[in-house]
């Protein structure tokens, strides 16, 4: 006589779990949901770049991630590659490498750029072997003296970048975070796409 009842209550068990179950799985998927859109905004975007200005480093539909928060706990450097905010049109973002530092001033004679800062008063001739030399410019004459929260930064694709040559100096404000990865073409999956290090010995020549 006891054998149905003891049947019974195990289904009336299980049914009360079910509603726990699905509270569960909701709260999984909306944790789930807020961490990706705290990463989102907060520590990494994608970025798709569109155009020929950082050629060869970059091609159109390079499917980058770019870190918003490295630049929280360090200053950015000279050849990192970094996605920015167009100071004069918030709504645009670009794609392209710091070359000058707050504080430096940054000579462009011909396709030849020299920064001139503390340690090198006289200059130091920057080495650039991401730029083809079918994308080099010529005949340029310019000189730009930074602040000390600006940037001067340039696409390697000189010919046809409209950079810090172009529209000036970038506030750091308007830095949005550097380039860590690409993640398409798959055939070209790599950390730190692109980013360049100018050594005394190994990419630059001081004066």
């Amino acid at each position: 006589m006891d054998e149905p009842e003891m049947k019974l209550q195990g289904n009336i068990s299980s049914s009360e779990t079910s509603p726990a179950s699905s509270h569960s799985l909701l709260g999984y998927t909306v944790l789930a949901l807020g961490l990706a859109l705290f990463i989102r905004f907060f520590i990494a975007a994608p970025y798709v770049v569109s155009g020929a200005s950082m050629e060869p480093a970059f091609f159109d539909w390079h499917y980058l991630i770019i870190d918003k928060l490295v630049y929280e706990i360090s200053a950015p450097e000279r050849g990192d590659v970094i996605v920015l905010t167009l100071p004069q049109d918030a709504g645009r973002s670009l794609v392209k490498r710091i070359i000058g530092l707050p504080g430096e001033t940054v000579r462009i004679s011909g396709s030849q750029v020299t920064i001139i800062n503390t340690e090198n008063p006289k200059g130091l001739n920057l080495n650039e072997p991401y730029i083809d030399s079918a994308n080099a410019s010529a005949g340029e004459s310019l000189e730009a003296a930074l602040g000390s929260d600006e940037y001067f930064v340039l696409g390697d694709n000189r010919r046809v970048s409209a950079d810090s040559r172009l529209w000036g100096k970038l506030p750091r404000q308007d830095i949005v975070g550097r380039v860590d990865v690409r993640l398409f073409p798959f055939n070209m999956i790599s950390v730190l796409p692109g980013e360049a290090r100018y050594l005394e010995n190994q990419g630059a020549k001081r004066l």
